[in-house]
């Protein structure tokens, strides 16, 4: 009970900290400006958003303080530890700059990896080269010292593999919210698809081993258990074991990003969180094997960001390969997305639904739908098959000349460059200004 205890005071010490606020505040900023690109090629695609940039950043804030104290608590009772004089906070601010430089790599596997190969260079170079001096600036220094990362590879290991079952948990709490109806072209013919993207802020507090706690600040010694740690295969975990240890708690960022083509929005998250679950599992596993020598520690800082990318691919194949979900045909027009209070979304039109026939006439193109609104007076019915095949019938007395239908539509025939906005995860900023041109040219 005072590991648990213990572990919370130090995440909710991260929450009201003056200087960790502010860090808190800072990211929540930079995910709203990201999420109000969001919210602006919603409103561009389907007519208007689906949630505010401000319901986007706050469920990213709470679900991520959620997620970081379970995390918290499950690092603190297998036993993760680090050294007090070692630099483990540098993986969180790695994880960060990726998040500005290359969105992509927001993930402690390659964060974590680019530190533990630094610290055994560092380890290797203070072995190999214990007792030369070189002088650098003036200053004389032993190589035996250089050593200044001291990270346990079996306790960064198993962080990881931890934060990573958190972020498949994450994935399918919150992952889908957010996601943008996207094109591209595939056998010369239009297939639509989401992409998803959604980063988490997680306060995450690690143990320490600590030689003179009264120095430490606000942090307190812990009195751990007979039984903890739960691992203690590391060198580092075996020293734990009935040391003094204490808490410290760092923000990190979660980073979720993909696209599908092939799956609705439930079941891409379910499959991209089965496999952050698989990834973590072995993960967790080989992490065990650290305390084996030098060359398992090297294995395993190959195997995170290696097996990661690997994981990734595979759904990049599956995706190429698998069936278009998302794709108009001879029998009819296919229904991408659906504005929320709009006449289609009160019809009980649903993305996935194909339209057979409008007000009895079957569709041929998707601009058969558009004219009606321009032609009744207020009444619009539709045909649709959902599901296995099964048919329905759908109306709205309602319609106006000036009210927009609520259905983004996957067109049947190629329209020009300019008409297709193309999804590449990295290139945001690029589909935006694209969808803006396309809009001022449409005004002309």
């Amino acid at each position: 009970m005072s590991i648990l205890l213990s572990t919370l005071r130090a995440v909710a010490y991260a929450l009201v900290d003056s200087s960790s606020m502010l860090m808190l505040i800072l990211l929540a900023f930079i995910l709203y400006r990201q999420n109000k690109k969001i919210t602006v090629m919603q409103k561009m695609i389907i007519g208007e958003s689906l949630n505010s940039a401000f319901e986007l950043t706050i469920s990213q804030i709470v679900i991520g303080i959620f997620a970081g104290a379970a995390s918290s608590i499950l690092l603190s009772f297998l036993g993760v530890a680090f050294d007090i004089n070692s630099a483990i906070y540098l993986v969180f601010l790695i994880s960060i700059f990726f998040m500005f430089w290359r969105p992509r790599f927001i993930c402690f596997a390659y964060s974590g990896a680019v530190l533990g190969l630094l610290s055994l260079l560092l380890e290797l170079i203070s072995k190999v080269y214990a007792g030369v001096k070189i002088n650098l600036l003036g200053n004389n220094i032993n190589l035996a010292d250089v050593n200044i990362l001291r990270i346990d590879i079996g306790a960064l290991m198993t962080f990881i593999a931890v934060m990573h079952f958190i972020e498949g948990i994450l994935v399918i709490i919150d992952g889908k919210r957010g996601s943008i109806p996207v094109f591209t072209n595939r056998d010369n013919k239009i297939i639509g698809g989401f992409a998803f993207r959604r980063n988490w802020v997680l306060p995450i507090a690690l143990f320490f081993i600590v030689n003179d706690a009264g120095n430490l600040g606000f942090t307190e010694t812990i009195a751990t258990p007979d039984w903890w740690p739960i691992l203690g295969t590391s060198p580092i975990l075996t020293m734990a074991k009935g040391a003094a240890v204490s808490l410290f708690a760092y923000f990190g960022i979660i980073g979720y990003s993909t696209v599908t083509f092939t799956k609705n929005r439930e079941e891409k998250v379910i499959q991209s969180a089965a496999a952050l679950f698989i990834f973590s599992s072995v993960l967790f596993a080989f992490s065990q094997l650290s305390y084996l020598g030098y060359m398992y520690k090297l294995f395993l800082i190959v195997f995170a960001p290696v097996a990661h990318e690997l994981m990734l691919n595979v759904q990049r194949i599956m995706e190429v390969k698998g069936k278009p979900k998302y794709m108009s045909s001879e029998e009819g027009i296919m229904v991408l997305e659906v504005a929320p209070n709009s006449p289609a979304y009160e019809m009980g039109i649903k993305s996935g639904d194909l339209l057979l026939e409008v007000n009895d006439k079957k569709i041929t193109n998707e601009q058969d739908i558009l004219t009606v609104p321009k032609e009744s007076f207020n009444y619009i019915s539709f045909k649709l098959k959902r599901g296995l095949g099964k048919i329905h019938e759908v109306s709205y007395n309602r319609m106006s000349r000036d009210k927009k239908l609520g259905i983004v539509f996957v067109p049947k025939e190629m329209p020009g460059d300019s008409m297709v906005i193309r999804y590449d995860d990295n290139k945001f900023r690029e589909i935006l200004d694209k969808m803006k041109n396309k809009d001022d040219n449409d005004e002309e």
